[in-house]
């Protein structure tokens, strides 16, 4: 039998290598330590990212000392009711963890925080898959991320992921979300730029429940779509446990054409 064809996730460029052997830069600050905040771990079908190669990463002179896992659909559970899935990808990830903190693989704790995800829409009854990641974990779950990433040019949307419009703005989404604060978690959200002001909107009815913008407001291309939100500010004013990353601008609709064609 013919081995399965290599498949490449359409929104991610593939690693190459040799590209990336032709480049070294002097690293500035050494002795600075520094906290990665988000990156994933996975084994798909050619493409594979897990302790080593994430170790092949950071131990190139940085002064990395600890790693956050941020959710990206790994080791789901095959078995058990459907809103328990996700879990999984925290027993996964705390067995990395683990496995870094036993000092066998470098100085680097690597997801000493691990961030998963539970379905809000499920209202009240997320409370239960959040004590399940909660005790997956062992003491290494910070909180969920929910991607609500909308757009009606159906070109730009990640084709993972097919949210509803508004869904930041659900009574059972916001129900299921008024249970991080109380369980001490975090809420990671990844949206497009025209959604900031709905993120804004949920951050203002609970301002009890640190928050972040993944890539801040990643997904946007240089097109009319830009254009016509020229006038508005991507964060208005600051927020109390409120963060935007600015990572990955570069890793999804126009960048990648971008960085194509400069390299």
């Amino acid at each position: 039998m013919s081995p399965a064809p290599v498949t490449q996730h359409s929104s991610n460029l593939p690693i190459r290598g040799d590209w990336l052997a032709l480049w070294r830069e002097e690293i500035l600050e050494p002795g600075l330590p520094i906290v990665d905040p988000h990156h994933h771990l996975w084994d798909r079908p050619g493409w594979r990212y897990l302790l080593d190669e994430l170790l092949a990463d950071v131990q190139s002179g940085h002064n990395l000392i600890a790693t956050v896992f941020v959710q990206c659909r790994a080791m789901y559970r095959r078995d058990g009711p459907e809103e328990l899935t996700p879990v999984g990808e925290t027993e996964f990830v705390n067995g990395v963890a683990a496995m870094s903190a036993s000092g066998g693989y470098g100085p680097a704790r690597i997801c000493v925080g691990i961030v998963g995800h539970a379905d809000l829409r499920l209202g009240h009854r997320v409370e239960a898959v959040l004590e399940a990641h909660l005790h997956a974990g062992g003491g290494r779950f910070r909180g969920i991320r929910h991607i609500t990433t909308w757009d009606p040019d159906s070109s730009i949307m990640n084709p993972s992921y097919r949210p509803p419009p508004g869904l930041l703005a659900d009574r059972g989404f916001r129900e299921g979300f008024s249970r991080l604060a109380p369980l001490g978690l975090s809420f990671d959200a990844w949206l497009y730029h025209p959604q900031i002001d709905e993120l804004s909107a949920l951050a203002r009815v609970f301002p009890e429940t640190p928050a972040d913008s993944d890539d801040c407001g990643r997904g946007f291309r240089l097109n009319a779509t830009m254009r016509s939100d020229r006038r508005r500010p991507p964060f208005r004013r600051r927020r109390p446990g409120f963060v935007a990353g600015i990572t990955s601008w570069f890793s999804f609709s126009w960048g990648r054409q971008v960085w194509h064609a400069q390299r």
